[in-house]
C-alpha cells in the first residue's frame, strides 16, 4: 500500500494540533506525516497497519507513531452501519519533534522525553489500565489552553515512557521508502490482499495485479516487503481473528472460517505461528495479538 503524505492542519494560536475524532473514515488510508501522532482510541476498534505490523486495536489503547511511520486505522464495519449505533470517540495529537526548539531535546533533563520521541520510529502502543490513564490525559490536551497544555504533552510523554504496559509495533529495520516507481505496483498489491483477504488468492492473480511474471513476484514481494506473500495475507486474516475473538460474539470455529481460512487445522496452525498461542488459550486469556 502506497503511503500517502499528510499535512497536518496548524493555526497560528497553537503550537502543535490537538482534536477530538468522532467519525470512522477520518484519514482512512495509508499515510505518514512528519509530525508525530499520538492517538487514544476512547471508543473504537479494529485493525491497525502500522508500519510492516498488521494488528487489532481496542478501546483504551494509546500510540504514539513516530515521523514519517506510515500508518493507518480500519475501523470495525459496525462503525459504518446507523443501525448497530456504535460510536467512534478519538483524541489526536500532532506535533513536530523540535516545536518547542531546535535544544530543547537536548538539555539533560529531557532525555526520557527525547528518548520516547526516538523510540516512536518504531509506533508505541499502551494497552490494559494503563492507555486509559494516559488517555485522559490526552483528552485534557485538547480541552486544555496555555502553559498546562504544554506541559501535560510532556507528562504524557513521560508516562509512556515509563509504561510497563508498553511494546513496539514496527520491525527493527522497517523503512518504507520504495522507489518512485514502485510505489504504485506496491500499493496496487496491499489494496488488493486488503479487500481480497476472506478468500483464496493464486498466485496468477496477485502477479496480475503487479503485472509482473508469477515466477517473479514472490522474489519481488519479499524483497519489498520482508515476508512472504502467503505470510502477509495471513497476518491480516489472523490479525482479524484476534480482533473478532476479542469482541467475543463468535464460536472459534465460525471465527476461522470468517477471517479466511478454509480449514481449522490451518487456522490452528497459523495463529500459533503468528501469536505464540491457541486460538482457544487466547479466547480464553483475552489476550492482544
Amino acid at each position: 500500500m502506497k503511503p500517502q503524505l499528510l499535512k497536518v492542519a496548524k493555526d497560528l494560536t497553537h503550537s502543535f494540533s490537538a482534536r477530538r475524532d468522532c467519525q470512522p473514515d477520518v484519514n482512512n488510508r495509508w499515510h505518514y506525516h512528519s509530525e508525530l501522532e499520538l492517538i487514544y482510541f476512547k471508543k473504537g476498534h479494529g485493525i491497525q497497519y502500522i508500519g510492516d505490523r498488521i494488528s487489532p486495536f481496542s478501546e483504551g489503547d494509546v500510540i504514539l507513531v513516530g515521523s514519517n511511520l506510515p500508518h493507518y486505522w480500519q475501523f470495525d464495519a459496525s462503525y459504518f452501519k446507523k443501525e448497530t449505533g456504535a460510536v467512534v470517540d478519538v483524541g489526536v495529537v500532532h506535533f513536530e519533534k523540535e516545536f518547542w526548539g531546535t535544544k530543547f531535546l537536548d538539555l539533560p533533563e529531557n532525555k526520557t522525553i527525547k528518548s520516547t520521541i526516538d523510540h516512536a520510529k518504531r509506533g508505541i502502543q499502551i494497552t490494559g489500565s494503563g492507555g486509559h490513564i494516559i488517555g485522559e490525559k490526552i483528552q485534557r490536551i485538547i480541552s486544555t489552553e496555555g502553559e498546562r497544555k504544554l506541559m501535560l504533552l510532556m507528562d504524557v510523554l513521560l508516562d509512556i515512557a515509563e509504561s510497563t504496559d508498553r511494546s513496539f509495533i514496527a520491525s527493527v529495520g522497517f523503512h518504507h521508502n520504495f522507489p518512485d516507481g514502485e510505489k504504485d505496483r506496491i500499493n496496487a498489491i496491499y489494496n488488493y490482499a486488503l479487500t481480497n483477504y476472506k478468500r483464496q488468492i493464486t498466485l496468477c492473480e496477485i502477479a496480475a495485479v503487479a503485472n509482473i511474471s508469477p515466477g517473479a513476484f514472490c522474489k519481488y514481494f519479499k524483497a519489498k516487503s520482508r515476508k512472504t506473500f502467503s505470510n502477509f495475507i495471513n497476518e491480516i486474516r489472523i490479525s482479524n481473528a484476534c480482533k473478532l475473538l476479542m469482541e467475543n460474539e463468535l464460536p472459534v470455529k465460525e471465527i476461522c472460517y470468517e477471517s479466511g481460512f478454509s480449514n481449522f487445522t490451518s487456522f490452528h496452525k497459523y495463529f500459533k505461528y503468528f501469536t505464540g498461542t491457541s486460538p482457544m488459550q487466547y479466547h480464553k486469556s483475552g489476550s492482544k495479538c
